[in-house]
C-alpha cells in the first residue's frame, strides 16, 4: 500500500506538477518536491514489488517468491549498512571532499541555473546561513556579476531577516556562518532521532528476513 501511494504521488508530481503546485503553493520547498517525482516513482516501485513478493509468497506458499523477497531485502539491508559505514568513516573528511566541488558549482551556476539557485536560496533561507563557507563563495558567480552584490541571505539583521543590497562591507560586518556548519549542527542535533529511525527500519527488515526464511524452510 505504501508502494502504491508513493507511485501515485510520484507519477502525479512528475506528469502534472503544475496542479500539485496550485494545491500546495509555489514555495521553494514545493518546487524541489516536484523535482524528486522520479525518485518517488522508483521508491514506490521497489516497495510495491517487495511487498507483493512477500505477501504472494506467504499466501501461495511459493518458495521462489519468498526467496526473491529475502534476497532483495538482504541487498537493501547490506546497502544500508555499507552506507552507514561510509558515513562514519568519511564524515570527518566530508568538508575536504565537498568544498572544492560545491564552491566551484556556486561560482559557476548560482544566478544562472534556476534549480541550483532555488536550492541554495531555500537552504540559506531555512538554515539562516550563507554559501558553503561564507559570502566569499559567491564572488565571481553569475549572480554577483549581475547584481554586484551578494545574496541577501548573506546579510541578516538582528531578527535574522535578509537585507537587500548585500555589499561586501555589510557581509563582512554581519558575518553570517556558512551552511556547512549549520547542516552539521542540524545533523548532530537530530542524530539520535535519525539513528533511532534507522535502527527501527533495520530491525523491521531483519525481522522480515527471518520470518520469510522461517516460512521458506517450513514449506514442503
Amino acid at each position: 500500500m505504501c508502494g502504491v501511494a508513493l507511485l501515485a504521488v510520484g507519477i502525479w508530481v512528475s506528469v502534472d506538477g503544475s496542479s500539485f503546485l496550485k494545491i500546495f503553493g509555489t514555495s521553494s520547498s514545493n518546487l524541489q518536491f516536484v523535482n524528486v517525482g522520479y525518485f518517488l516513482i522508483a521508491a514506490g516501485a521497489v516497495l510495491f514489488v517487495l511487498g507483493f513478493l512477500g505477501c504472494y509468497g506467504a499466501q501461495s506458499e511459493s518458495k521462489c517468491a519468498l526467496m526473491m523477497f529475502f534476497i532483495i531485502l538482504l541487498l537493501i539491508f547490506i546497502a544500508e549498512i555499507a552506507a552507514a559505514v561510509v558515513v562514519l568513516v568519511y564524515s570527518k573528511k566530508s568538508e575536504e571532499l565537498l568544498k572544492p566541488v560545491i564552491v566551484d558549482n556556486i561560482k559557476k551556476d548560482y544566478g544562472s541555473q534556476k534549480d541550483i539557485t532555488q536550492l541554495w536560496n531555500s537552504t540559506m533561507e531555512n538554515l539562516k546561513c550563507c554559501g558553503f563557507n561564507n559570502y566569499t563563495d559567491f564572488e565571481g558567480s553569475p549572480y554577483f556579476k549581475k547584481h554586484h552584490a551578494f545574496p541577501p541571505y548573506c546579510c541578516l539583521d538582528k531578527n535574522n531577516t535578509a537585507m537587500g543590497n548585500c555589499t561586501e562591507e555589510r557581509a563582512q560586518e554581519v558575518h553570517v556562518q556558512g551552511c556547512l556548519k549549520q547542516i552539521l549542527h542540524s545533523i548532530e542535533t537530530h542524530s539520535v532521532t535519525v539513528g533511532g529511525v534507522a535502527a527501527g527500519i533495520g530491525g523491521l527488515e531483519l525481522a522480515a528476513m527471518i520470518v520469510s526464511m522461517y516460512v521458506y524452510c517450513n514449506l514442503e
